[in-house]
């Protein structure tokens, strides 16, 4: 059945339902930002009854749990395209979400703390890449009104994320950490009120029924048989390397090591799978071929960006001025700039692409994400100098990060937005929510990098800060400008999609 189109407002140019959709996330990003603030501080924190782990041991189970969010986007994509349908996969997603979040609002021990972590992790694998997906499903027409509707989408999710930090942030460094993950509870049930009161009306029949059931292409696949032998192949490396002691996944460190040998697997299995049994045209297979390079460029931006709440977290709180007019700001708020700059920029961007396409001067989709990853190298340029400074035992000035934060800001407005849309225009629509996991399967590998990375920025390696983030730099820089030589052959394999 085809879903009626609803017709945009008058007043927005856009259909009501893409702001229940906004609001909705923007809930759930509530939940996800503001707990994920405080989420390294309360494992290392040894003073106000945190768990008191060592950086090392904190950053790789900061690094698992925000990996594993977006890793099993895949699975949740799955789970939406086969079974269940993107709505009822939000719906259900929501739940187990806030579930998760209860539980770790309870001071309850070890084995409950990170049992609320995998609850949470589950659901928003569950929901996180069908939300994204059925905003998609509204703009059929595609073009540049679908990319700015996703910098909207972008604007709810960081407005969620800024009130998240800022709230549970709060009562997480300032009342106590558990009084944060409560918070971080109620904001996801507020998204499951406005999903459900207001999706039924705006939404029609989106994301109602499952691709699988919709689709009468006889090139699908008629069995899951591929899917299983790459699940038993990957099951089958992984016990070799644990077996052979390639990887231990006895220890939080040794565990996050063997998570990015499984999330390199799993994306690089998938789009073989995809490209080989998925029964593909051609132009698909191009198509499909240009998202794999993209979902790279995500995964080098994210490992960068997300150190966020990583090893910059740790710079804010130990090398940073956080004296603000006479009171100490919760250094968590410092991750507060960069939904802040998005929510000043993201319409700016909007009209520039419309702009640009009106009058059809047209910066291709590669070029964007090249520009984002150069101005993530750009970020960690300053990240240089403020680190540098800090070794002389001065607390830095807060501009530092400030700055650092714009350059991760435009770079992202470059980036996220344009991948989001690309990925709901160039994916074959039977696969459609499967690849809008593996884009998120891209952040979940850079959010392992961030955590593997911070855990390098104990006091015992602190006259390694600058060239740790030189480093970064170097990959952002060299990347985008590896993309930008190829940003003309990827767009001619796009096949007309921009």
């Amino acid at each position: 059945m085809e879903a009626a189109i609803e017709k945009p407002s008058a007043k927005t140019g856009h259909p009501t339902g893409l702001y229940v959709l906004f609001f909705t996330e923007m809930w759930e990003r509530f939940s996800y930002y503001g707990m994920r603030a405080i989420l390294l501080l309360f494992l290392i924190d040894n003073v106000r009854g945190g768990m008191g782990l060592n950086e090392t041991e904190g950053a790789a189970i900061y690094g698992i749990y925000t990996a594993s969010v977006y890793l099993l986007s895949l699975p949740g994509g799955w789970i939406a395209d086969n079974l269940l349908g993107q709505r009822k996969s939000i719906w259900y997603g929501g739940i187990i979400i806030m579930v998760g979040h209860i539980i770790l609002a309870f001071p309850a021990g070890t084995t409950l703390f990170y049992l609320g972590l995998c609850v949470v992790a589950l659901g928003t694998g569950l929901l996180k890449p069908n939300i994204s997906t059925i905003v998609g499903e509204l703009y059929p027409e595609g073009g540049a009104r679908r990319d700015a509707a996703f910098s909207i989408f972008y604007m709810g999710i960081n407005l969620g994320s800024f009130l998240g930090i800022t709230i549970v942030g709060y009562l997480g460094q300032k009342v106590g950490w558990h009084y944060g993950f409560g918070a971080a509870a109620v904001g996801m049930g507020l998204g499951l009120i406005t999903f459900r009161l207001l999706g039924q009306r705006h939404l029609g029949q989106y994301g109602n029924i499952p691709v699988k059931a919709e689709s009468t292409n006889d090139k699908v696949p008629g069995s899951n048989t591929p899917m299983i032998a790459f699940l038993a192949g990957l099951v089958i490396i992984l016990t070799v390397l644990q077996l052979t002691s390639v990887i231990d996944m006895t220890t939080a460190q040794g565990l996050a090591k063997a998570m990015g040998i499984i999330i390199a697997l799993v994306a690089i299995g998938y789009f073989a799978y995809i490209l080989l049994g998925g029964g593909l045209t051609t132009v698909e297979k191009k198509r499909v071929a240009v998202l794999f390079v993209f979902f790279l460029a995500a995964a080098l931006f994210w490992a960068g960006n997300e150190q966020q709440g990583s090893s910059l977290q740790i710079f804010a709180d130990r090398y940073t001025d956080l004296n603000f007019f006479g009171w100490e700001m919760p250094s968590s708020w410092f991750q507060n700039f960069n939904p802040a700059f998005i929510l000043l920029f993201s319409p700016v961007l909007a009209s520039l692409w419309i702009f640009l396409a009106n009058r059809k001067l047209n910066f291709s989709v590669p070029a964007k994400l090249a520009t984002g990853l150069i101005l993530l190298g750009l970020a960690y340029v300053v990240m240089v100098f403020a680190a540098r400074l800090a070794l002389t035992g001065t607390r830095t000035s807060a501009l530092y990060l400030t700055f650092t934060y714009l350059f991760f800001t435009l770079g992202e407005l470059f980036l996220s937005p344009v991948g989001l849309s690309s990925f709901t225009k160039l994916a074959p629509k039977r696969f459609a929510s499967q690849l809008m996991g593996i884009w998120f399967v891209g952040t979940s590998l850079g959010n392992l990098i961030a955590g593997l990375f911070a855990g390098g920025f104990d006091e015992e390696n602190v006259q390694q800060m600058p060239a740790l983030f030189q480093s970064v730099a170097y990959f952002g820089l060299g990347a985008g400008i590896i993309m930008l030589l190829f940003a003309r052959p990827l767009k001619k394999w796009m096949g007309g999609v921009e």
